[in-house]
């Protein structure tokens, strides 16, 4: 069952909504002892780890939404700039609805795990010698002056789609976290998350509302540093966006919240995308790591106070945005290759330190 049918009666969708899914959504929320280790006494941490959805990210959530809505509305094509993810969402639910699939990318700055996907599931590719926010740009205009749906996270329905993901952890965890940390790149999850946690808490479904703390790369930081960045750099190209579409929502979401939101840079990033790897297991594209990075580094500055007196736990979740295999290329640049033998038990056991 996709999230839309999971949760229909709080999303807009009517009797007449073709629901377009690939059973999105029901994700894992797992715990991972290794980080909250590093936060402090009296917390645990969980990641909720949108890279397996079924395109390996969590932008299906909203795709499905927004494609179901295009389709409803009698859309023949839908067009979205992106970083990757969006396009590989998009490409494979148009797909699925049988409706072309534009896709605007800034050349050279997309994953080929995620340029494969669209190209894979048919989408019409097309590079421009400029960032995303000029291909946002383009792709706004077109959506205006021909008749293709925009689905870039500034389309409503997105939101709405991606804040099932807030849901999904109440109902897992029975209440909502103490903290919330996620990646910040154009903004929209971070939106939808604090709207999906505002809906659950009016409903009575949960008592209170988390804390949002929202990470950048330190290159790619605009909400930080309160300007527009107009050549953003991080090697975290999910996130890499000097304009985002949802400034000020996720603004709103961190004063609302009273939480953050700070910066971290590639190197923090790393370490957090290798220890994930190596200590939990999980493995993620570089923007992923972005929440663990950044709780642990808040962790450094003494941001989360000693909670062991505490006779209940605090919940911490991060959200693991999408998967390893989308960017398998920075794991190979930043890990070492496999040594090579010669094809004997001697020399392979040496090599094993047995």
């Amino acid at each position: 069952m996709g999230v839309i049918e999971r949760y229909k009666r709080y999303l807009p969708v009517t009797g007449k909504t073709p629901i377009i899914t690939l059973e999105e959504g029901d994700t894992p929320l797992i715990k991972a002892d290794p980080i909250a280790e590093k936060i402090g006494p009296g917390y645990d941490v969980w990641l909720k780890c949108e890279g397996l959805n079924p395109t390996g990210s969590f932008k299906d959530r909203g795709m499905t939404m927004a494609v179901s809505k295009a389709v409803e509305e009698g859309a023949n094509a839908v067009v979205c700039a992106s970083t990757g993810n969006t396009s590989a969402s998009a490409a494979a639910y148009a797909a699925r609805s049988n409706i072309k699939c534009i896709v605007i990318i800034p050349e050279g700055a997309i994953a080929l795990g995620k340029l494969a996907q669209a190209l894979i599931h048919g989408a019409k590719v097309i590079a421009i010698r400029g960032n995303f926010d000029q291909a946002l740009e383009i792709v706004r205009e077109m959506s205006e002056k021909y008749p293709v749906t925009l689905v870039n996270s500034v389309n409503p329905y997105r939101i709405e789609g991606q804040k099932t993901g807030s849901f999904e952890i109440c109902d897992k965890l029975g209440h909502a976290p103490f903290y919330h940390a996620l990646p910040v790149g154009n903004a929209g999850n971070i939106t939808a998350y604090w709207k999906g946690y505002k809906e659950y808490k009016e409903k009575g479904n949960i008592c209170r509302l988390p804390v949002m703390l929202g990470f950048q790369a330190a290159g790619s930081a605009p909400i930080v540093e309160k300007r527009v960045i107009k050549d953003p750099e991080t090697i975290a190209t999910a996130i890499k966006i000097g304009n985002p579409a949802s400034w000020e929502q996720a603004e709103n979401a961190r004063d609302e919240s009273g939480g953050l939101i700070e910066k971290v840079t590639d190197e923090e990033i790393i370490e957090a995308y290798k220890f994930l790897a190596e200590r939990v297991g999980v493995f993620v594209e570089p923007a992923s790591a972005t929440s663990v990075a950044g709780i642990m580094k808040k962790a450094q500055d003494g941001y989360f106070p000693d909670n062991s007196r505490e006779r209940k736990r605090k919940d911490i979740v991060c959200i693991l945005t999408g998967h390893g295999l989308k960017d398998p290329d920075r794991a190979i640049k930043c890990l070492e290759h496999p040594v090579v033998v010669n094809a004997d038990i001697d020399d392979v056991i040496k090599e094993a330190g047995l």
